[in-house]
């Protein structure tokens, strides 16, 4: 079962790139340039949405010399989560009457 997930800006930006390509397993480092968040900022998200059960994360081994790269994608309860608590993109807030102010 899914933890919740504060759904910080920074949060939404990981969602909102990851659901760009549900099923494909993804570098932080694009995550990174796709979002333009920062490396202190971004995998603390990842970490915690991978922690929370939303992402399943592996390492992918490299040539010699170089250490693993990790990989993320979204887990199908966290595609689920996401589409279902994310705003949708393109609607247009709607507009709010202030009291004693109806009708300008």
């Amino acid at each position: 079962m899914l933890q919740l997930v504060r759904m910080s800006f920074q949060t939404v930006r990981v969602l909102e790139a990851l659901l760009s390509q549900p099923s494909l397993w993804r570098y932080g480092y694009d995550i990174s340039s796709e979002t333009s968040l920062k490396s202190g900022t971004l995998y603390p998200v990842l970490m915690r949405l991978h922690q929370r059960g939303w992402l399943d994360a592996r390492w992918e081994p490299t040539e010699p010399g170089r250490p693993p790269r990790h990989l993320y994608r979204l887990t199908a309860e966290g595609l689920q989560a996401a589409r279902a608590q994310l705003p949708v993109k393109n609607s247009r807030p709607q507009p709010r009457t202030v009291l004693g102010q109806e009708g300008n």
